[in-house]
């Protein structure tokens, strides 16, 4: 799985160092550990987590602009862990409702040694955070309506949110709040998956 793993941040372009892969590999084995008795994610196969998890929330790290980050709606760590590994010196809050994704999170920070992660169970509407965030992710988490409706008090003053899709996203768009502008909407290449995948960047308007 290791070569597999190379030949696709090849094809992706992406660098890591050789223990951020072992890390890589390390969190797939956990999820499939995991999965078999609380039910994390619907893929089973391992080396469909390589893409469908791993590449597919390493696709979005060249986008995120800043230091601080809360990922809503993370489920079993998704994007946020990936991104945590790639990105050491990068904070990462992670953040969902149900027990059970929250326990898996910190033991992988704990067998991973991730000092950069922090795992909070909350709703995202009720969660407070002094220090604000620059940005705030969203993987298949909700509308961007009810995305921006919930995660309004998330971003700093000049954070955003990196909302990650599927297909474009038009009908969603076309709803968008007056106060919030769309910064991008950029089409992201996932080595290994035949799907459409977008992410849409939006801020505030000043």
């Amino acid at each position: 799985m290791k070569e597999q793993l190379k030949g696709l941040l090849d094809q992706a372009q992406i660098n890591l160092s050789e223990a951020q892969i072992d890390q890589q590999l390390a969190l797939v084995g956990l999820l499939d550990k995991w999965n078999k008795a609380y039910n994390l994610t619907s893929v089973r196969n391992p080396k469909d987590m390589l893409t469908r998890h791993v590449m597919d929330s390493l696709a979005v790290r060249k986008y995120l602009d800043g230091q601080r980050f809360i990922d809503v709606g993370t489920g079993p760590g998704l994007p946020g862990l990936p991104l945590a590994i790639a990105e050491p010196d990068k904070e990462f809050v992670l953040l969902d409702s149900l027990g059970k994704r929250i326990r898996f999170i910190r033991q992988v920070c704990h067998e991973l040694k991730l000092s950069n992660v922090t795992a909070v169970q909350a709703r995202v509407e009720d969660y407070q955070d002094e220090k604000q965030f620059d940005g705030v992710i969203s993987r298949a988490f909700a509308s961007l309506n009810d995305m921006l409706s919930w995660c309004k008090h998330l971003p700093a003053e000049n954070g955003r949110f990196y909302a990650l899709k599927g297909l474009y996203p038009q009908d969603e768009l076309e709803q968008l709040p007056g106060h919030y502008k769309i910064e991008s909407i950029e089409q992201i290449n996932v080595p290994g998956i035949d799907a459409s995948r977008h992410i849409v960047i939006i801020s505030k308007r000043s």
